[in-house]
């Protein structure tokens, strides 16, 4: 049985925590020149310091009772070895006000930072006749900054939980998607294979009653389950190719050959980097452009047709206008118009019909900057 390797801190912090502790030195140094019992307690106090940091960083996404007291723990020893032994021991207050930072709630948050606050200001109150020959202003800006360091942790921790958020989210989005691929595939292996299947059942059941009293017919009967038979091979092979995620710049190739084949001239106008498209958006943009430039073949009457793509204010949007016959109030709710809208709701999306000279179907889908970065690496 493999050995449990021993973390001091949590190991998705990296070398951070530990660059940290190289600031114990200067604590060490001053309590090395105290007398006696005085110094043994001082060591004392930076071993417990040392290990309230260790323990912090065990707690420090709970946020819970231990987290706090721990914290209290930390911030009472700076306060004594800055009272009681160097006030250059105040700048221990770098390492409590890390931890402060990564508060969820603002309310606790507000409490840690005014105890911060009061076990810092309290040393400085309490040696102030050591600090004025010495220059108080010595430690003005590292105090600032002291005081600041709390709120740059919680707007990083708060980024870093909204981001959390969003990639949880764009997880549920695919398996939503992933599910609705899944319902759509179930429904064309019905209504395509299923009508295919029955028939050959029933072709060979006629075959098997012929082939005693006809073998003519029987054999014609025969040929036609062949032919039937190789149809529903091309139809699984067009279902299991239509499972592949697809980019937009294949989609626009596809759509480009089926205008042309339909005697439709074909436009296209692309301002923007097809690419830089996240996979996901650009997975639902395929299907709904298939289902759109088929419609366009299958019912518009058109002549010609026009996609145009591009991004603006944080979205695509991307339109296919024909100047076809139009499209019916009535027409609005078939012709795989339904489904598109579905699989946009997906990601926020929108899908508009107008009748202009033609029908125009506008497709709008929000693009996120996460989502963004998201589709470049994949």
């Amino acid at each position: 049985m493999p050995k449990k390797k021993i973390e001091i801190f949590p190991a998705k912090f990296g070398f951070f925590p530990y660059m940290f502790l190289m600031y114990l030195s200067m604590p060490a140094y001053y309590i090395y020149f105290e007398p006696g019992w005085k110094k043994v307690t001082g060591y004392v106090l930076l071993v417990i310091f040392l290990v309230t940091y260790r323990q912090l960083y065990q707690y420090i996404e709970r946020d819970n009772i231990q987290y706090t007291v721990w914290l209290v723990v930390q911030i009472g020893i700076m306060l004594i070895l800055s009272i009681f032994f160097n006030i250059n021991n105040i700048f221990l207050g770098f390492f409590p006000a890390n931890f402060i930072g990564w508060y969820r709630e603002k309310k606790k948050f507000m409490i840690a930072l005014i105890l911060f606050g009061t076990t810092i200001i309290i040393p400085i109150l309490v040696r102030i006749n050591e600090l004025i020959p010495n220059n108080i202003f010595y430690f003005v800006p590292f105090i600032v900054i002291m005081f600041m360091s709390p709120f740059g942790i919680r707007s990083m921790v708060n980024k870093m939980e909204l981001e959390k958020q969003l990639d949880e989210a764009n997880e549920r989005i695919k398996e939503l998607v992933k599910r609705e691929e899944r319902m759509r595939i179930a429904r064309d292996l019905h209504d395509t294979l299923g009508h295919t299947l029955s028939l050959i059942t029933l072709k060979s059941q006629l075959v098997g009653k012929l082939i005693d009293k006809d073998s003519s017919r029987a054999k014609n009967e025969a040929k036609e389950i062949e032919r039937t038979s190789r149809a529903a091979l091309s139809q699984v092979r067009e279902l299991v190719s239509d499972m592949r995620a697809i980019t937009v710049s294949e989609e626009l190739i596809e759509s480009e050959s089926i205008l042309e084949a339909a005697g439709i001239t074909y436009f296209l106008n692309v301002e923007t980097q097809l690419e830089e498209i996240p996979v996901l958006t650009q997975n639902i943009l395929s299907m709904c452009l298939r289902e759109a430039v088929t419609n366009v073949v299958k019912h518009s009457g058109a002549k010609k047709c026009l996609i145009h793509i591009v991004e603006r204010a944080g979205e695509i949007q991307v339109s296919i206008h024909d100047d076809g016959r139009g499209v019916s109030i009535s027409n609005r709710a078939g012709n795989g118009l339904n489904g598109m809208s579905e699989r946009l709701a997906l990601l926020d999306g929108t899908l508009n019909i107008a009748s202009e000279n033609g029908t125009k179907l506008r497709i709008t889908i929000p693009i996120i900057v996460k989502e963004r970065e998201a589709g470049i690496v994949s």
